[in-house]
C-alpha cells in the first residue's frame, strides 16, 4: 500500500465570483469529485465516507496576516507551526529559523525512520540546479528531499519515465528551455506517478503553477492551470491502485480569487481517497495544516 500526497499550491476555497475560476462557468471533473458534487467554495460540506474524506482546513496557522508559502509548506512537510517558529509568516523559501526540522521532523525523515520508502515525482532541468546552488535556496519540496538524502530528479528521470515536470505536460521544458523531452498527456504523467507508488511507501507530487496563476491575476491562464491539474487529479483518482490512498492540500488561498494578486485567508482542502482516509477523519479545521502531518505519517 502506498500514499500519494499531491500537493497543490495556493488553493484554497472562495466566495461565488467572476474572478473565481472555480465558478466562473468552467467545470472540472476531479474538482467536482472531491466535493461529491457540490460546489468548490466556502460553502461546500465535508465528506466523511469509508474511502472518501473532504474538509476545509485553515491555513492561517494562529498568525496574524496572509499566510505564505515557506511558512505554510514547512508545517505540512513537518507537523510543526513554523509561522509561530518564525515570528511571522514567511515565503517563498524556508525560513533560517526552521530549516532544522527538515533535518529533524520532515515526513520524509520520520518515514524513513519507520524503514519506509519516499520519492519526490518532480524533475527540475540545470538551470534550477544552478541558480538553487549559486544562492543556496532551496525550495521547501526540494529543501525537504535533499535533508532526508533523497536526490533530486532531473532530465534523466524524465527521459525513463521515473519523474514529470512542474508543468505536467513537459510543454515548458521543449519550447522555453528547448530540452528535448517529448509532448505527454496529463494521463501519461499520472500513469507515471502510479507506477511509482508501485515501487515506493511514499510519493510526493508538487503542482506550484495555481499559485502562479493566481498572482498573475489572469482568468484565461488559470483556467488553463487548472485544466491540466483536473486532468492529471481525475487520472491519479481513477487509475491508482485500490490499495493506494491519495491526499489532496494546500498551504494557503490564492487562484480563487483573482480580485487580488495576493494570497488569501480562506480555508484550503484537505482531500483524501482510498483505504487511507479513514485516518483523516479526525482532523479538525482549526487546528487546519498542522493537524495533517502525524496522520501522514500513519497512513
Amino acid at each position: 500500500m502506498s500514499f500519494i500526497f499531491l500537493f497543490v499550491d495556493g488553493v484554497g476555497l472562495g466566495e461565488r465570483s467572476d474572478l473565481n475560476p472555480f465558478t466562473n462557468g468552467q467545470t472540472y471533473s476531479s474538482f467536482s469529485f472531491m466535493t461529491d458534487k457540490q460546489p468548490f467554495t466556502i460553502e461546500v460540506e465535508d465528506i466523511q465516507k469509508e474511502d472518501h474524506v473532504f474538509k476545509t482546513i485553515d491555513a492561517r496557522l494562529g498568525i496574524e496576516g496572509l499566510p505564505q508559502s515557506g511558512t505554510g509548506q514547512t508545517t505540512l512537510f513537518t507537523g510543526k507551526n513554523a509561522s509561530k517558529i518564525a515570528g511571522r509568516h514567511f515565503g517563498p523559501f524556508p525560513h533560517s529559523k526552521t530549516k532544522y526540522l527538515y533535518h529533524e521532523k520532515s515526513i520524509f525523515v520520520r518515514l524513513q525512520e519507520k524503514g519506509k520508502t519516499c520519492y519526490f515525482m518532480n524533475a527540475f532541468p540545470q538551470i534550477f540546479f544552478d541558480k538553487a546552488k549559486e544562492r543556496d535556496r532551496w525550495s521547501c519540496c526540494t529543501y525537504m528531499t535533499r535533508s532526508a538524502g533523497i536526490p533530486l530528479n532531473s532530465v534523466n528521470e524524465v527521459l525513463e519515465g521515473k519523474a514529470i515536470t512542474a508543468g505536467i505536460l513537459q510543454d515548458a521544458w521543449r519550447k522555453k528551455l528547448k530540452i528535448d523531452v517529448p509532448a505527454i498527456t496529463a494521463q501519461d504523467a499520472a500513469v507515471r506517478v502510479v507506477d511509482m507508488a508501485g515501487e515506493k511507501d511514499f510519493i510526493l507530487v508538487e503542482y506550484y503553477l495555481t499559485d502562479k496563476a493566481g498572482h498573475s491575476q489572469d482568468l484565461s491562464y488559470s483556467h488553463k492551470i487548472l485544466q491540466r491539474l483536473d486532468q492529471f487529479l481525475h487520472a491519479l483518482i481513477h487509475k491508482k491502485r485500490n490499495q493506494d490512498t491519495l491526499f489532496l492540500t494546500s498551504d494557503h488561498g490564492n487562484i480563487e480569487d483573482l480580485s487580488t494578486r495576493t494570497h488569501t485567508l480562506n480555508r484550503v482542502p484537505m482531500f483524501v481517497y482510498g483505504p487511507g482516509a479513514q485516518k483523516f477523519k479526525g482532523v479538525e479545521s482549526i487546528k487546519g495544516i498542522t493537524d495533517v502531518t502525524v496522520r501522514l505519517l500513519t497512513s
